[in-house]
């Protein structure tokens, strides 16, 4: 029995480590792709999931999952252990109105995937402004920094106090 009990850990243990080192390859894949694209490489946004999150056309079949450094906007719907939350459905309304079918340009900073896969991104236009912090500045998402991607995390605050002041989006 003991031994059955080893062999069978042994296994289990050899086919999680496989499943890490593919998950990690592909991780690696995005990330490889998304700092092409800090070289001024554009790209179209494919799907809209929320205020904070989408999906860029990087040519492959599905694409690249983005989820905004520094930010969080309010829930648009219930989903998984998320509740909707109040300016949500306005958060995602506007991120769309705000994109719309405008290029983008991706800059990774320290962690560059998060634990479910997205890769981490301070996402700017053609001109220069930061998708970021015009979410917060227009109210639609608040400052939600964590250690180590921290690199605009005074511009993010500056921002929301501007915003938190003239009583735009959820600051009404």
């Amino acid at each position: 029995m003991r031994i059955i009990l080893i062999t069978f850990l042994a296994i289990l243990s050899a086919a999680c480590s496989n499943i890490e080192e593919q998950a990690a390859n592909g991780n690696s894949l995005k990330v490889n792709q998304a700092k092409k694209s800090s070289n001024d490489n554009f790209y179209s946004i494919l799907k809209f999931v929320d205020g904070d999150t989408y999906w860029v056309n990087d040519g492959s079949s599905k694409g690249i999952k983005v989820r905004l450094i520094g930010i969080n906007s309010p829930e648009p719907r219930s989903y998984f252990k998320m509740k909707e939350e109040r300016f949500g459905k306005e958060a995602s309304a506007f991120m769309e109105k705000l994109v719309g079918s405008k290029q983008i340009r991706l800059e990774l900073d320290v962690q560059e995937i998060d634990q479910f896969g997205r890769v981490l991104a301070y996402c700017y236009f053609k001109d220069g402004r930061m998708i970021n912090e015009e979410m917060v500045k227009n109210g639609f998402a608040q400052v939600a920094t964590y250690p180590p991607n921290v690199k605009y995390q005074d511009m993010f605050i500056v921002a929301q106090k501007y915003a938190r002041e003239n009583r735009l989006g959820m600051w009404e």
